[in-house]
């Protein structure tokens, strides 16, 4: 026998032998349908049955369920549970998985996911702000629509906006005065889409939270003052940084800035924010006062010091109709239909006579500097009428407005110098655009911004009713109009302040 062929078959039993025992059978190497579960992109491991988590997740949390009253509790917004294999890695029950993720990321429930559109804007500085998008979540879409119903309401007056909805406005008599609301929309693009919303986001579960933050931009406790002995609407607003307007948004309990206040009100000062832009277009006919001018007739047989009227002026009334843009309830554009004015009463103008006789001297018409500087007690008005006042002086959004807009004049328009004086500024800027200042030689000055064109330089004498320019919309300006500002010391210069321009009419 050949030993050597033994030994080989001998080995070859042994081997086989020892394979059979460690080799896994055939069974032990298939693979195996498991499903892997991925939190923000990682893994976070395996687990047999994927309906298991959702349903454990929903189980776990009736603190959610609960809070919410939502009927079910679903994973993670960026949980994702895929279809995978495994040979021989280790698969984890529905528990660990939810132990493991539940600290790192909210579990979320049904909801609706609104997007409100940001519009970009210019600031002050002429420079591009852009507009930033408003996300907010709501269980129930009806919240939503009811809470933009309410603050609506609140830059609109109720009943005529319910009569713009049913179309059942009525149109305004000849000869008389009165508002039709001509469009009403909302200038942002708004988007709903139901989603998951994440447990740790702000979820506006009723109607007056969310209308709180779509006015005022935020849910915290709003500023309160308490009422003092004497205060008005328009004191308290103007010393709180707000503007009428403002305050009776922030305070729909009152009707107009004329409504009364007692003394230890509470009445909210807070500035208001709101999360979108309204725009309401009407058509406004009302009535104007026509002023009267004032002639002066000179008498060589008086002294300079004398002054007589003879005849006392009496203003006129005019009706006016305009189609006004509000946005947010403040007026940003107005334009009147000289056409459809309708005269009511003209008025009588003054006429009032002035001596001219010097002392010592021969007498005579003064003329030269000293004359056109000198500041008649009366002022005129600076555009043609009929006008439009878009926004008086008072507080914007929190920022004084430290002069009057005047609009509706149309663009090209003459601007009046109100006074004598001497032109003091005559230049470009790009808040103001184009530009004037008048130094009225006692302490007053007058300017005049966003003009078209500037007919007058500095050093020039002015003299009360001269074309100095005419209105435009350049620079910061949302439309045509003139801004007019009343100064005591050159304007914005260290110790100047603003005053009310309408103190001089």
């Amino acid at each position: 026998m050949n030993y050597k062929i033994v030994i080989t078959v001998i080995i070859a039993l042994v081997i086989s032998t020892v394979l059979v025992f460690i080799i896994p059978k055939e069974e032990t190497i298939n693979p195996k349908s498991v499903y892997r579960v991925y939190l923000a992109g990682k893994s976070v491991g395996l687990i047999e049955d994927k309906d298991s988590l959702d349903a454990y997740i929903d189980n776990e949390q009736q603190t959610l369920k609960e809070k919410y009253n939502a009927d079910k509790v679903y994973a993670p917004e960026d949980l994702e549970i895929v279809k995978d294999v495994t040979y021989n890695e280790n698969i984890s029950t529905t528990s660990e998985i939810y132990n493991k993720i539940k600290d790192i990321e909210p579990f979320t429930i049904k909801g609706y996911e609104i997007t409100i559109e940001g519009i970009d804007t210019t600031n002050e500085q002429g420079e591009k702000v852009e507009g930033k998008d408003q996300t907010i979540y709501v269980l129930d879409k009806d919240v939503f629509e009811e809470a933009m119903d309410n603050t609506i309401r609140s830059f609109v007056d109720s009943d005529s906006y319910d009569k713009y909805l049913s179309n059942e406005q009525k149109e305004i008599e000849s000869g008389k005065t009165g508002t039709i609301i001509e469009n009403i929309y909302i200038e942002n693009k708004i988007t709903i889409k139901e989603t998951n919303i994440p447990s740790d986001e702000t979820i506006y579960e009723n109607v007056d939270d969310l209308s709180k933050y779509l006015l005022f931009g935020t849910l915290d406790e709003q500023q309160k003052y308490t009422v003092q002995n004497g205060d008005t609407i328009s004191d308290v607003s103007f010393n709180n940084k707000l503007s009428n307007e403002e305050f009776l948004i922030a305070n729909p309990e009152f009707n107009d800035v004329n409504s009364l206040l007692y003394e230890g009100q509470q009445v909210t000062i807070s500035i208001i924010k709101p999360q979108f832009r309204l725009v309401e277009i009407d058509h406004q006919v009302t009535t104007q006062d026509i002023p009267y001018e004032t002639e002066t007739r000179y008498d060589n047989t008086q002294y300079s010091t004398y002054e007589e009227t003879i005849q006392e002026g009496q203003v006129g009334s005019q009706l006016v109709t305009s189609k006004v843009e509000k946005v947010n309830g403040q007026v940003e554009n107005a334009v009147i239909d000289n056409n459809a004015t309708q005269v009511l009463k003209e008025p009588i103008k003054r006429i009032i006579v002035k001596g001219t006789k010097q002392r010592g001297g021969s007498g005579g018409v003064n003329s030269g500097l000293s004359s056109n500087s000198k500041v008649e007690g009366y002022w005129l008005w600076p555009t043609r009428t009929p006008y439009y006042i878009s926004s008086p002086y008072s507080y914007r959004w929190g920022t004084l407005h430290d002069g009057m807009d005047i609009a509706g004049a149309g663009y090209g328009s003459p601007i009046y110098a109100s006074n004598n004086g001497i032109v003091v500024a005559s230049s470009y800027k790009w808040d103001n655009g184009e530009y004037i200042v008048i130094n009225h030689n006692n302490g007053y000055y007058t300017i005049y911004a966003h003009l078209a064109e500037r007919y007058v330089s500095v050093g020039q004498e002015v003299s009360q009713g001269d074309t100095i320019g005419s209105m435009g919309q350049t620079g910061f300006a949302t439309g045509v109009h003139l801004h007019f500002g009343l100064w005591r010391g050159f304007p914005y210069s260290s110790g100047s302040s603003s005053m009310n321009p309408m103190s001089l009419f």
